[in-house]
C-alpha cells in the first residue's frame, strides 16, 4: 500500500499552490506510484471504451476500494476514478465490503 500513501503525497503536493516546489516533487512521486495502478479514466464513458466487456468501476486511489454503479460512493470520493473491475483487481485493489 506504499503506492497508495505515495499518491495521496503526490496530489497533495500538487495543490500546494504556485511558487511551491510541489509540481516537480508530485510528478516524480506520480511516477512512482502510478506503477501499481489499472488505467484510470476521467469518464465512465472512456472507461467502457477502453473494457467494454467488463464492468466499470469507481476507484477510490487512496484506499484502492471500488465501487458499483448504483452505490452510494460510486463517482463521487474526493480522489477516485473509473476503471474496469478486472484491471482493478490485478492492481491488487478491491470491492467495497458495505455495498456502498
Amino acid at each position: 500500500m506504499l503506492y497508495r500513501l505515495l499518491l495521496v503525497a503526490a496530489l497533495v503536493m500538487a495543490s500546494a499552490g504556485p511558487g511551491s516546489t510541489a509540481p516537480v516533487a508530485a510528478s516524480m512521486t506520480t511516477v512512482v506510484a502510478q506503477a501499481s495502478l489499472p488505467p484510470l479514466f476521467n469518464t465512465e464513458s472512456q472507461a467502457h471504451t477502453h473494457c467494454p466487456k467488463d464492468i466499470v468501476v469507481w476507484l477510490n486511489i487512496p484506499s484502492g476500494i471500488y465501487h458499483f454503479k448504483g452505490e452510494r460512493w460510486y463517482g463521487r470520493t474526493k480522489h477516485g476514478a473509473y476503471a474496469c473491475e478486472k484491471e482493478a483487481i490485478k492492481a491488487g485493489d478491491r470491492a467495497s465490503e458495505n455495498g456502498q
